[in-house]
């Protein structure tokens, strides 16, 4: 969906008049005569009463949900980086279920087909031997790996997930434009395109009688609990993404929570006599089986890519010893070779005993010499594949089509093509069937490819009942693909009878739920919860300086005498350069000349994307390390996130030119950094993870609050400008209402040190952030045969005993030269210090594992900043 809506200008009489398919084209709405297909009345005639009113609304719906549910797929180079919102078109593609039981059996048939294939691959390769595939198709193919050969699959069902795209040629028949076993994506993202659709439209989902999908999903689990070597019902599956970067992301989160998976990356893991372990903290456990998002190559860089940085050294051997199983089965990306399927239909013959009920495109391996020869004969009407390139680098180098060749890179090719011909595959060129999206005000037919999934069940194969349509934005275009852009669209398969609500944990359970423990906290996700606490405290109380330093500039101009107030504007503009750990170079110093003009240095630390320590880069580190552990967060807590987000490219889209319209922004942003902090205490269990990010949030909260007190207190000046210090001070801690009541005799330092320092039942107090700090540290897992006292133990032990031993008196005293308070200075500072060294601490204790179990190393970060 775009940003305007496509409804804005929609007729409400006839929504379907101007649908006009393409000649030769297979349309799903429209018969070959034009006339529109029985199964999309009701769909239709359901639109023209809601009317335009209504579709806008919905699609407003359908739109917020995207993008309060954090929903992205990020495409190379879109400037909107890791935010790029799903696109979906509200119309669903309609299937009836007679052709898809059709359907339902060719796709089960191939997956069959492919993994006996798979299966003789990487064992006896008969199917080579007898002279049925040719050798060079198989070991010149980089996607066959020689380390995995021999390794025995489980359950003999090395392919366990299957992806086939598919579209209708002219007549209407399915075909298979291409299969996809390495690591099939967009399950997830049909699963999501259909909770969006139901929700916006629950009476025309429920009216028309569409197949469930929690039921295919429950088959998924069912297969990897099976295929586990360890006990089924206890089995410890983890889901292996390659990171945030990946495009799909947002997928393997979304699954790993649906599925109760543990979303893991290379680096969390770990191979250790010849089993797979996941690193937690302090500790090891043992992972049984892994659904793998990482393509096979990468997956171990000891026996595989040596290059990679997203697998676990020694993978390979602990699958080859059977300690773990891995889904797909390493090696699987072979069947993706285009050249495959010129071999399918005299395989499926030979291996299955039955002609493929699933036609695929004509298909010609140059390195047969007839294949070729007819490559080089028709090159204008044919796709030219590259089947060669690196493992994991793709086919080659790209998709070429004869007919835009000019006369030199048609000589290029036929050259190559002659030179290493087995490295070269020619299918025919197809017209993609179009099917109807809502584009520019009116439904329009474009072109698309349904994705289909199936998973390997005890006595074949279960094929969700839909799947992920991807259409093409133009009517032209000879590729659709996630990845050149494009709508992602729901596939609602219709059954005769009503369908019966289904959910992921089943209807008809028999057997007692088997006791799992809740997923362990691997060291990375550990830190970036620690560093999420930190970031959103740093943000909330930047966001808090700031506002009451452009409060204070902005009331100037209200002064009786010119110079009233300057004290107080200098030292708040020192604490916020303190605060942003001195790369903020605003003006400071009682001279007014120097205050003349902090308004744009002011601006620039609230809108300025590239300076080091400003608000935005405070927000953006944020976003980024909630993205990296977002399977943690709910989804209430993810539209929060959202909410900063789009709060964050307010303040540097169109940057604010004056103080009050960045104060416009930053109140609701604050809103929203409390919400944030509220959600994460009240909405995640309080398990080891939360641990982390309370007490980073803790600790950045005692560090700030140490920080401003020194740059306001320290300094001692006129009795008039610290009265206004103390209140803003107040202002920045929001304790100014308990400081009015509890103390009515004006403002002073002892009072305001006695409320913000050593006070642990004020919640924005130095006290309550030491107290519950060391409460948290103490919580924290810790080796049994270490020390009695960890080194963050002994740090909090300190802390706290020196901040209650502290003489509030003897602090707020000013130094015989009246100039400062050199003792307040030198116990806060004492304090800064204390907790950097805790925050070391934990580093070195729990975010970073050696190669030996329970020992741990010291972590890049330190200090404040990471």
């Amino acid at each position: 969906m775009s940003a305007t809506s496509p409804l804005a200008q929609l007729d409400d009489a006839r929504l379907d008049d101007a649908y006009v398919p393409a000649p030769g084209t297979c349309d799903e709405m429209r018969a070959g005569d034009g006339a529109l297909r029985p199964h999309w009345q009701y769909l239709i005639d359901t639109l023209r009463q809601l009317g335009r009113g209504g579709i806008e609304t919905r699609w407003r719906e359908a739109h917020r949900l995207i993008r309060d549910n954090g929903v992205t797929y990020n495409l190379h180079g879109d400037p909107r980086g890791m935010s790029r919102p799903w696109e979906l078109d509200p119309l669903p593609l309609l299937l009836r279920g007679e052709e898809w039981a059709q359907l339902e059996r060719g796709l089960i048939q191939r997956a069959e087909l492919l993994n006996a294939v798979l299966l003789d691959l990487y064992g006896p390769r008969t199917l080579i031997t007898q002279g049925l595939l040719p050798p060079e198709l198989v070991d010149g193919y980089t996607g066959y790996l020689i380390p995995c050969h021999g390794i025995t699959v489980a359950g003999d069902r090395p392919l366990v997930f299957y992806g086939a795209d598919l579209t209708r040629d002219a007549d209407g028949h399915w075909h298979v434009i291409g299969d996809r076993t390495q690591t099939p994506s967009g399950a997830g993202y049909a699963l999501e395109n259909r909770v969006v659709l139901s929700r916006v439209m629950p009476s025309l989902f429920r009216d028309s009688h569409v197949h469930r999908l929690a039921g295919f999903f429950r088959g998924l689990r069912r297969a990897m609990n099976r295929l586990s070597p360890g006990d089924a019902p206890q089995a410890r599956v983890a889901l292996m993404t390659p990171g945030p970067a990946n495009a799909a992301y947002f997928e393997h989160a979304y699954l790993a929570n649906y599925l109760g998976y543990t979303l893991v990356q290379g680096a969390d893991l770990s191979v250790r006599d010849g089993a797979l372990w996941l690193r937690t903290l302090g500790r090891l456990e043992r992972i049984d089986a892994v659904l793998r998002r990482v393509d096979d190559c990468f997956c171990d860089p000891l026996e595989l890519r040596e290059d990679s940085m997203l697998g676990v050294p020694g993978m390979v051997q602990a699958v080859r010893a059977g300690n773990v199983t891995v889904a797909n089965a390493l090696g699987s990306g072979v069947l993706e070779h285009p050249g495959l399927m010129a071999f399918l239909p005299e395989l499926c013959r030979q291996l299955l005993g039955e002609d493929l009920l699933l036609p695929h495109l004509r298909t010609w391996w140059c390195g047969r010499q007839e294949d070729r020869e007819h490559v080089l004969a028709n090159l204008e009407t044919l796709v030219i594949k590259p089947a060669g390139g690196r493992a994991g680098d793709g086919p080659g180098t790209r998709v070429l089509f004869g007919r835009n060749l000019d006369a030199s890179a048609r000589a290029r090719l036929v050259a190559q093509i002659r030179a290493e011909p087995h490295r070269f595959v020619a299918q025919e060129e197809v017209k993609p069937s179009t099917a109807p999206v809502y584009m520019d005000g009116r439904i329009e037919p474009r072109p698309f490819v349904l994705r289909s999934f199936s998973v390997a069940e005890e006595d074949g194969y279960a094929v969700m009942p839909g799947g992920l349509s991807r259409v093409a934005l133009s009517t032209d275009t000879p590729m659709v693909s996630s990845q050149l852009g494009g709508l992602g669209k729901d596939t609602w398969v219709l059954a005769t009878e009503p369908e019966r609500e289904e959910t992921l944990l089943g209807l008809h359970e028999t057997q007692s739920p088997a006791v799992v423990r809740e997923s362990d906290v691997s060291s990375r996700v550990a830190d970036n919860l620690f560093w999420i606490g930190r970031y959103a405290e740093r943000a909330e109380g930047l966001v808090r300086l700031l506002r009451v330093t452009a409060i204070n500039l902005t009331a100037r101009s209200s002064f009786a005498a010119e110079d009233e107030g300057i004290g107080c504007l200098s030292t708040l503009l020192e604490a916020l350069n303190e605060q942003c750990q001195g790369n903020v170079p605003l003006p400071t110093g009682a001279e007014p000349a120097a205050l003349a003009a902090p308004t744009p240095e002011l601006l620039s630390l609230i809108t300025d994307l590239e300076r080091v320590g400003a608000l935005p880069q405070t927000l953006q580190a944020l976003g980024l390390a909630a993205w990296s552990v977002r399977e943690r967060l709910s989804s209430d807590t993810w539209r929060v996130i959202n909410d900063i987000e789009r709060h964050l490219r307010r303040l540097t889209g169109q940057p604010p030119r004056a103080l009050n319209a960045a104060l416009d922004v930053l109140d609701p942003l604050v809103t929203s950094l409390v919400a944030f902090s509220a959600l994460t205490q009240e909405n995640m269990t309080h398990n080891e993870g939360w641990h982390f990010l309370e007490a980073g949030r803790r600790l950045e909260r005692g560090v700030n609050l140490a920080t401003l007190l020194r740059s306001t207190l320290v300094a001692v000046i006129p009795a008039a400008e610290e009265s206004l210090v103390v209140e803003a001070v107040l202002g920045v801690t929001d304790s100014l209402i308990t400081y009015r009541r509890r103390y009515q005799t004006g403002t002073r330092i002892g009072a305001l040190l006695d409320l913000v320092v050593q006070d642990e039942a004020n919640p924005r107090a130095l006290a309550y952030q030491i107290l519950r700090l060391s409460q948290l540290v103490d919580d924290m897992p810790r080796d049994p045969m270490g020390p009695t006292r960890t080194a963050a133990q002994r740090g909090m032990l300190r802390l706290l005993t020196e901040l209650r031993l502290a003489g509030l008196d003897h602090l707020a005293q000013p130094d015989a030269d009246g100039l400062r308070r050199s003792a307040l200075s030198q116990f806060l500072t004492d304090q800064e210090t204390g907790m950097a060294a805790v925050s070391d601490a934990l580093t070195a204790q729990y975010f970073r594992h050696e190669e030996h179990p329970h020992h741990m190393i010291e972590h890049r970060l330190s200090g404040r900043r990471r």
